[in-house]
């Protein structure tokens, strides 16, 4: 099933490709397109990019070409101040987090019967649809992951963006998820909306994105574990650089609308991290609902409850061999203390 549906994504998307070598976008940024020798390395190592890839300067963001489409939607998106954003770069706690902070905010008694629902319904991840094909037929699997679009959205057209259509539509309060950094989302952010940063330690970041981009197939990384980390130092993987998303939060911790999360503090002291996530958020729970929300979004219980659609668009033997989404594995100073 995953070689046919990702063979007709290769299809939509090479109607795609972004004719134009560079493009200034809303936010001020300007797009290149990446070409050359660049272009085919990355190609080579990361197989499942078959589209062209583009960088946006300052920083030097990289992203799939089809980021153009959506660009300035995303940094024009109107915040409202019962927002709550999830911010993070990739593999730095980010489900768990939207887990964490939902639960929080819409189901504090674990009651609510919309927690069943998938986790990108109930808190829509704005701009995965840069990853999708350019052109979703009736009956797509992707589609079909997201029961809430055509709930929310009956008459919108998919390629106008699932997951931006479904944020926009998702009723208050809402919790939206994002791997942007602040500079390409729009400048009233924090003005208007609460955002929930998370910060994880390179390394274990570095780890725990290997393990992802080679076990999804629109990535399909074939290179090893040292080639991956030459990428993510050399500011070469998608969503990067990582050390200039975090500046980013960093330079606005003081601001009363941002909240920094250092995953390795949730780890050691999921009780007192969501006191303070209480404080922040206004929810006003008691010790017992943040115990019972702490047990709720255990990596035990929330691996109980993941879906396993998604592994429709897996490397499968990957998946067999080293596990899903959701691993606890070794941490990342075994795995590297194995290969070293």
């Amino acid at each position: 099933m995953a070689v046919d549906t990702f063979g007709s994504v290769r299809q939509f998307c090479s109607a795609t490709l972004v004719d134009k070598t560079r493009q200034v976008l809303q936010s001020s940024h300007e797009a290149h397109v990446v070409k050359g020798d660049e272009m085919e390395a990355l190609r080579k190592d990361f197989t499942g990019y078959k589209e062209n890839m583009v960088r946006l300067t300052p920083d030097r963001w990289l992203f799939p070409g089809r980021y153009l489409h959506f660009a300035d939607k995303l940094s024009s998106f109107k915040w409202r101040e019962s927002d709550v954003v999830v911010m993070t770069y990739p593999k730095c706690g980010t489900t768990w987090t939207q887990e964490i902070v939902w639960t929080m905010r819409n189901n504090p008694d674990l009651d609510n019967p919309s927690a069943t629902d998938s986790p990108n319904d109930r808190v829509p991840f704005f701009d995965w649809d840069m990853f999708l094909p350019g052109n979703i037929p009736k009956g797509s699997p992707f589609l079909a992951m997201s029961p809430a679009f055509t709930k929310l959205c009956p008459d919108a057209d998919p390629n106008d963006g699932i997951y931006l259509q479904l944020a926009e539509a998702t009723p208050d309060p809402r919790t939206i998820k994002t791997h942007l950094p602040f500079s390409l989302l729009d400048s009233s952010l924090l003005e208007k909306a609460k955002v929930v940063y998370v910060v994880r330690n390179p390394k274990a970041v570095a780890v725990s994105n290997h393990h992802h981009s080679r076990l999804f197939l629109d990535i399909n990384f074939q290179g090893s574990l040292d080639k991956f980390v030459k990428y993510f130092i050399d500011d070469n993987l998608v969503y990067g650089p990582y050390w200039a998303h975090v500046k980013e939060a960093w330079e606005r911790r003081m601001h009363p609308n941002l909240h920094l999360v250092f995953y390795e503090d949730l780890k050691a002291n999921i009780l007192g991290e969501l006191r303070r996530l209480d404080t922040f958020l206004g929810t006003h729970l008691t010790d017992t609902q943040l115990a019972r929300i702490a047990e709720y979004t255990s990596f035990a219980q929330m691996k109980a409850r993941e879906s396993k659609a998604v592994y429709s668009f897996a490397n499968q033997e990957v998946l067999k061999k080293e596990g899903g989404f959701f691993r606890r594995g070794n941490s990342w100073l075994s795995i590297l203390r194995l290969i070293y």
